[in-house]
């Protein structure tokens, strides 16, 4: 723990080409808490329940608690099949981790911006029907989500219908469920130009965060004049953001997003568990664990 708060990572990268106990081996050495898994390693389709209950078992032997299932899925294309497709894997996801014994899985809304050739809202899209297209799902998944009693937590994310605070709100307002809130990146607002990270904790308050990332920024949200970089380097103000998170009371993890990827391959070459170091280094530092 960094001074009393959950630290966790998402691996991926090399730890990819790992065992799933040498993953939580490497973070719990480190110093880490919890590990937030994502469908490359944590998938009903590609594996059966005995191998993910299997992987839970080994992740909490190790000390780590599972703080989320990154389960991101487009939710706004105009391919209608694999839209439906889409809706249906995440209702899988629900049943399946909240069976688990999972607590919360990782959303967000699309168009996925990173696509060779992204559907662009309001050329491609209206604004309109990507919102319908996104208010259909979530009509499936809240439902389902307060009977399993397990928490989505929307991700505003660059470029994407729900691209900062305030389109997040209106999705989450909108159904005002118990069990949908946000994953709260402060680095996807800054990139937006909302600033205030602390301001923005507030307003969302202790019951609509259901999740946190730990990540900067540099940039504006259009695609190659923006960077990730390293915890401490980009316009995240880190002291408003963890004063904030204790006014609130937040007791959830918060889980370090590692997205410098330049930094990675040219420095750290492609060593995810040099980048976990690096990262948890580093937020001790900001969040005054000296």
């Amino acid at each position: 723990m960094i001074n009393g708060h959950k630290i966790g990572f998402m691996p991926s990268g090399s730890y990819g080409k790992q065992p799933v106990a040498a993953i939580c081996e490497s973070l719990k050495k480190i110093g880490y808490d919890a590990v937030e898994w994502h469908h490359g390693f944590f998938c009903p389709r590609s594996h059966t329940y005995d191998e993910l209950k299997e992987m839970v078992s080994i992740t909490e032997k190790s000390g780590l608690e599972i703080s989320e299932i990154v389960v991101q899925q487009d939710l706004v294309m105009t391919d209608t099949e694999k839209r439906k497709d889409n809706i249906e894997y995440v209702k899988q996801c629900i049943e399946v981790f909240a069976s688990l014994g999972i607590k919360a899985i990782n959303l967000f809304t699309g168009p996925v911006p990173w696509n060779r050739h992204p559907l662009i809202i309001g050329s491609g899209i209206s604004e309109g029907d990507a919102w319908n297209m996104v208010l259909r799902a979530f009509r499936e998944f809240v439902p389902l989500s307060e009977k399993n009693q397990l928490h989505l937590a929307v991700e505003n994310v660059w470029g994407m219908l729900c691209h900062d605070f305030y389109t997040a709100k209106f999705l989450i307002d909108y159904f005002n469920s118990p069990y949908l809130g946000v994953n709260y990146d402060p680095s996807h607002d800054i990139l937006a130009g909302n600033m205030d990270v602390g301001w923005i904790v507030r307003q969302w308050g202790r019951d609509r965060i259901k999740h946190v990332h730990l990540k900067d920024a540099v940039g504006t949200q259009i695609q190659g004049q923006f960077v990730f970089p390293l915890p401490g380097e980009g316009f995240v103000d880190w002291k408003s953001f963890i004063a904030a998170v204790d006014d609130i009371g937040y007791e959830g993890v918060m889980s370090v997003e590692f997205e410098s990827f330049e930094y990675l391959k040219k420095i750290l070459c492609n060593d995810m568990e040099k980048a976990a170091w690096i990262a948890y280094e580093n937020f001790c530092k900001l969040f005054g664990n000296d």
